[in-house]
């Protein structure tokens, strides 16, 4: 038997809000996979360590929940006014596929500090202490993102007393905007309402809210499919019938906002939409063990993500939330109990989270300019990640 030889890349390991992923400068991947394509795809499932059917990633960097399968590409930007391009790719676990349709908005805090740690960023741009601003451009759906990253003696600040619902230790704030989060040349609410009747075969019928802002989501009412809004993961993501329902509701939702053709096609597009639920404010025991009073937030919502029930919330559903939050009419509107506001503090299942965004009618049609939130980042690790060679 030949011996194939592994291959060294240089990696980053990174959190980055309540998400980790392995990060890479596009220049140090091997130069069969700095183009798009299978070699791409094949290097990046070997990294993760999918597709794997026990469903563990073992065999790789991944750790078997979608908030910890992912993959960041990083590289200078040639765009006007941007300084690096961000490309995301979330791995499968027990599927050969990445997907490349979406942002991930928790990595999105993560973006600047790598960016600047890895040589990326322009020296002139970068203060010895203060707050050094990297202006990002997110290539999987042509956003602009704002990281504001503190700077202590010319290195970025990772350590300090940020705490974020979701990750156990605190540490550095960093602010993320997210520039005019709705889709290019599309409405930001695609069917044209901001609440429309949404049948669903072997469901049934019920009001949804469909919107593209931060990622396309589908809001629905938890009363309406049975839940309280104050569900923790193990109310659902060891229910195949509730996931099988989610993800009906989801492909259904993603024809509805011509995302696809046709709901098979949902299988190959895992990532987006999102499919969330929303209910009124209650009081609700978070899975750390923290209490969350219903005076402490407007709004409980729930997420679910690559099949699973989110165990806190993803960063850009968050922006999707404080969107909709900001249009009287919308379900999360209504559940937050309506009126107009540029500021939402929603409970999810690891706590809670403080999102903003301001809404507007232009020509009469609703769109958001900005939405802001605090993550927090870290390197955990840094070198090197092997995979064999002839797996790409």
């Amino acid at each position: 038997m030949t011996a194939v030889p592994q291959v060294k890349i240089p990696a980053t390991y990174m959190r980055g809000g309540t998400s980790k992923g392995v990060f890479f400068r596009l220049q140090d991947l091997p130069e069969r996979a700095q183009q798009p394509g299978a070699a791409r795809d094949n290097l990046l499932l070997r990294v993760i360590g999918s597709p794997d059917p026990y469903g563990k990633q073992t065999d790789g960097m991944g750790g078997a929940t979608s908030s910890t399968s992912k993959t960041v590409i990083v590289s200078k930007s040639e765009r006007a006014d941007h300084d690096v391009d961000y490309l995301f790719g979330q791995v499968s676990i027990d599927k050969p596929f990445v997907d490349w349709s979406g942002n991930c908005g928790n990595l999105s805090s993560a973006v600047g500090p790598f960016a600047i740690a890895n040589g990326l960023i322009d020296a002139d741009k970068i203060p010895q202490n203060g707050i050094c601003e990297v202006r990002i451009w997110q290539a999987n759906i042509g956003k602009t993102l704002i990281n504001k990253v503190p700077m202590v003696n010319g290195e970025v600040q990772e350590t300090g007393d940020f705490e974020l619902d979701g990750v156990i230790f605190p540490a550095a704030e960093v602010p993320v905007a997210f520039v005019d989060p709705s889709a290019d040349g599309e409405q930001m609410f695609p069917t044209g309402n901001v609440v429309d009747r949404f049948e669903v075969p072997g469901i049934g019928s019920l009001e949804a809210t469909f919107i593209n802002a931060g990622i396309p989501t589908i809001f629905v009412r938890a009363a309406d499919i049975g839940y309280q809004g104050t569900e923790l993961q193990d109310d659902i993501n060891g229910n195949p019938e509730a996931l099988q329902m989610f993800e009906t509701l989801r492909a259904h939702g993603a024809v509805k906002m011509g995302l696809i053709g046709n709901v098979e096609e949902a299988a190959a597009r895992q990532h987006t939409p999102k499919i969330a639920f929303v209910a009124p404010a209650k009081s609700y025991i978070a899975s750390s063990g923290k209490e969350v009073g219903a005076n402490d937030i407007d709004v409980l919502v729930r997420a679910m993500s690559m099949g699973k029930l989110h165990h806190a919330m993803m960063g850009t559903a968050a922006v999707a939330i404080a969107t909709a939050a900001a249009v009287p009419g919308t379900l999360v509107s209504e559940a937050a109990g309506g009126g107009e506001r540029t500021q939402i503090v929603f409970g999810h299942p690891s706590g809670t989270l403080q999102v903003g965004a301001q809404a507007a009618q232009v020509n009469g049609e609703w769109t958001v300019k900005q939405a802001i939130m605090s993550r927090s980042a870290r390197v955990l690790m840094e070198g090197w990640v092997r995979v064999p060679g002839d797996s790409f």
